[in-house]
């Protein structure tokens, strides 16, 4: 089977880490990420972070999905749900 590599043009890398984020945005997948794992949806992200358009949200989910261990240790690194709760969440 061939690998399907998907464009992602929403995406860009910070220069100084390497870490991908939002094109034009200070805005890691990352970030994105932690919201869809702790449940939000698409349009609640956008909510929690309006700046974003829903489809740079999508974008940074897809690439999530394309590059699920980097993402997560990127999550594991610097993680910002205990930013936002005050605990992990396992």
């Amino acid at each position: 089977m061939n690998e399907v590599l998907t464009e992602h043009i929403h995406i860009s890398y910070k220069s100084n880490t390497g870490e991908p984020v939002i094109k034009n945005t200070n805005v890691s997948v990352r970030a994105v990420a932690e919201w869809w794992l702790m449940g939000a949806q698409p349009e609640e992200i956008v909510h929690h972070l309006p700046h974003l358009t829903l489809s740079q949200v999508f974008d940074a989910l897809s690439y999530y999905g394309d590059h699920k261990l980097e993402i997560e240790k990127y999550i594991e690194e610097n993680s910002i749900v205990e930013e936002l709760s005050g605990t992990r969440l396992s």
